[in-house]
């Protein structure tokens, strides 16, 4: 169950054409950092085995640890103490980082072009009411010429 609900997710997140770049780059460094703390958290498990002072023995205190470290919180209450495990932890967090500095961008985005599209859309109808002001202007005053020259409103004269 589990795989079909990830395929959709992915599918869901990265399928739609209509989404705009930064979404879809957001979303892929998103699912990849879900498989980096996975996978990431199984690999320190297998680093650590039998190190002298490990405390990433399991892989739900792993899951924890890389968690946390993806996130940068980074607690201390695990870390790993083999240089593999030490690797492992850099790529979680090179990941992390990347992937929450893509997720801001990508929202700070959508923000910056809903504000766009909302005033582009403001001096669209700013300019019609203008057009239409214009228009109403042009309309008076050509009565106004006429009723100077002589004529009635019906172009005749009084």
């Amino acid at each position: 169950m589990l795989p079909g609900f990830l395929a959709r997710a992915v599918e869901s997140l990265l399928g739609r054409e209509r989404r705009s770049l930064h979404l879809k780059a957001a979303g892929a460094a998103t699912g990849v950092l879900v498989v980096v703390m996975l996978a990431g958290s199984w690999a320190v498990v297998e680093a650590e085995q039998g190190a002298h002072r490990a405390n990433l023995t399991s892989y739900p205190k792993a899951l924890w640890w890389s968690i946390e470290t993806a996130t940068t919180v980074g607690y201390g209450d695990f870390y790993p103490v083999t240089p593999w495990g030490r690797a492992i932890g850099a790529v979680v967090m090179v990941v992390g980082i990347t992937t929450y500095g893509m997720v801001t961008a990508a929202l700070a985005t959508w923000f910056v072009g809903r504000e766009q599209r909302r005033r582009h859309h403001l001096a669209h109808g700013a300019h019609e009411l203008g057009e239409e002001a214009v228009r109403a202007l042009h309309e008076r005053f050509d009565r106004l010429e006429r009723l100077v020259n002589g004529k009635g409103e019906s172009g005749g004269y009084r």
